[in-house]
């Protein structure tokens, strides 16, 4: 009998507590960034029972700092209602939940050094890819965000079907000899009207969620799977009104599901000066084309950083035993090829843009319409 290992990864929807946090601290970034592409911002969102709170660091030139603080709570509303919570029973009502505004300005300190053109803060960051998908990201994390950007297609969709915003998704996969070899277990938790039965809820996302998004990776799909969908029984009670959600709480649903190593920074909220995200964008792009060009089938690359110095302090590859050609000479490229500087990163991938709301529902990696996916010529 061959020897399987299992791996499992989460994603969550858009609805999901967590989510609605980030969702929110990236459109302040996006309008700040629309004002002024040299904003510095660093804002975080905490959502719970009909309240909203926004705090964190924002500077712009001129008043930009001031409209965007005096926007925010509209901008706030806006993503809410966007994702669906429309009335108290959904689990948060857009137009009459409230919002206390704490936004202020940024540390001088902190300013000063990245004006200079140093990092924003010190860390470690990650990328990753491998082959297992044509999006070279891992086969779990992948499906798992396939399921949960499913969820709210059909939910937005169908709106008389019953289903809210608050969701979860988890899929394991079973590998043999390091390599995915089938789906081994699939889980799925939706939030949902009241008028709808447990039987009701299981018909519909196994039907219109589950069988169409494994039917996309036939050749992982040789067996049924063993499936959960709302295994807790009931679940109308969702989004905020049930858990408090917080910026930068769901760092592996938002990277690579836990198959590769992670630095700690979380991304949502920070403006590309923050090497906590911008480098992470930038190694998952020298991965990602690692991979691409043939040069291993998976590849990790680290990058460390110190706060006002803009080189990194360290650059690592890991092919973990799968590179064409020794790690080493994979990472003399990569010092050659690629500007790691945080001004690099952010001319490299044209990041001073408001493009940062789309990245905070199922995960920033693996979507072609962002340019750290872009392949390149590595020569």
């Amino acid at each position: 009998m061959p020897r399987y290992e299992l791996f499992t990864s989460e994603s969550v929807t858009e609805g999901h507590p967590d989510k609605v946090a980030d969702q929110i601290s990236d459109a302040i970034l996006d309008e700040a960034i629309s004002i002024d592409k040299f904003a510095k911002v660093a804002v975080e969102t905490l959502v719970t029972r009909g309240n909203i709170v926004l705090a964190g660091e924002i500077r712009l030139a001129g008043d930009g700092a001031a409209r965007v603080i005096q926007q925010s709570e509209e901008i706030a509303r806006k993503v809410i209602r966007d994702i669906g919570y429309t009335t108290c029973a959904s689990g948060l009502e857009w137009g009459g939940c409230k919002v206390l505004v704490m936004l202020g300005g940024q540390s001088v300190e902190i300013g000063e050094a990245v004006d200079r053109g140093g990092a924003g803060d010190q860390g470690m960051m990650i990328g990753y890819a491998t082959d297992e998908t044509p999006q070279l990201m891992p086969l779990p994390i992948q499906v798992a965000h396939e399921l949960t950007a499913r969820l709210a297609l059909v939910r937005r969709e169908n709106p008389d079907l019953g289903l809210l915003p608050d969701g979860k998704s988890q899929v394991t996969v079973a590998y043999l000899d390091g390599k995915p070899d089938h789906f081994d277990t699939i889980v799925v938790s939706t939030q949902h009207s009241p008028a709808l039965g447990e039987r009701d809820v299981a018909d519909i996302v196994h039907q219109m969620i589950i069988a169409p998004v494994l039917d996309m990776h036939p050749e992982y799909n040789k067996q049924e799977p063993k499936t959960w969908i709302n295994p807790s029984g009931s679940f109308t009670i969702g989004g905020p009104e049930a858990d408090t959600g917080l910026t930068g709480r769901k760092i592996i649903v938002d990277t690579y599901g836990g198959l590769a190593h992670h630095g700690g920074g979380s991304f949502s909220g920070k403006d590309p000066s923050k090497v906590d995200r911008s480098a992470a964008y930038a190694a998952r792009l020298v991965a990602k084309n690692i991979v691409a060009a043939g040069l291993a089938k998976k590849c990790e690359i680290r990058i460390a950083y110190a706060i006002g110095i803009a080189d990194p302090v360290a650059i690592g590859v890991d092919t973990f035993g799968t590179g064409a050609i020794p790690d080493a000479d994979i990472e003399d490229m990569v010092f050659k090829r690629f500007d790691l500087t945080p001004r690099g990163i952010i001319e490299m991938l044209d990041l001073r843009r408001p493009i940062y709301l789309p990245t905070a529902k199922n995960g920033h990696f693996g979507k072609p319409q962002f340019s750290w996916e872009q392949i390149i010529n590595l020569q």
